[in-house]
């Protein structure tokens, strides 16, 4: 585990390209291995935390989307995002926070600046959509760093891209697809 541990600890050293490389090194290491039961799901060996369950549930959402889901573990003193999604070829690294109130989503988002550029919120509860497209854009304009925040809702998988965000018509345009 310790090997996975330093290559996860240079993604803080790293960015443009050679951050993107990184990220699919290591999705490519041997230390991961398809759960037994799922398809598309790759984990470590490593012992299942407290968030476990949450992990899977949104995994299998991805999954259903179209995307591999490599599950990283979290070695301690480095502060690492929960996932990288592959998909065409395409790996991208992702922190999960799961949304069960009805007014959390931008404390949670708020919570994830410093840990990646990716946001994933997976929502539980009837979260309003008016509310959550103002959490949103909010959060991008917090961290600049931000490219992404996908929003799984029930079978819907929405990416919200910065450039989306700082449309006029963002929320209009992400109350249409979040709530329909």
């Amino acid at each position: 585990m310790n090997d996975i541990a330093q290559e996860l600890a240079r993604l803080h050293e790293l960015e443009g390209a050679a951050y993107s490389r990184q990220v699919e090194h290591i999705a490519r290491m041997s230390v991961f291995h398809l759960l037994e039961g799922e398809v598309g799901i790759y984990a470590t060996a490593e012992e299942k935390g407290a968030d476990y369950d949450n992990l899977i549930a949104a995994a299998r959402k991805a999954v259903e989307h179209g995307y591999r889901v490599f599950i990283l573990p979290n070695p301690r003193g480095i502060r690492t995002a929960d996932y990288i999604f592959e998909r065409k070829g395409m790996y991208k690294i992702y922190e999960l926070k799961t949304i069960y109130g009805q007014s959390s989503a931008g404390t949670r988002l708020t919570e994830s600046i410093g840990q990646t550029n990716r946001i994933i919120l997976n929502i539980t509860s009837s979260y309003n959509g008016r509310l959550l497209a103002s959490d949103i854009k909010a959060y991008f304009e917090r961290n600049r760093l931000a490219t992404e925040v996908i929003v799984l809702r029930g079978k819907k998988l929405i990416s919200i891209s910065k450039e989306l965000s700082e449309s006029n018509a963002f929320n209009r345009l992400f109350r249409k697809m979040y709530e329909k």
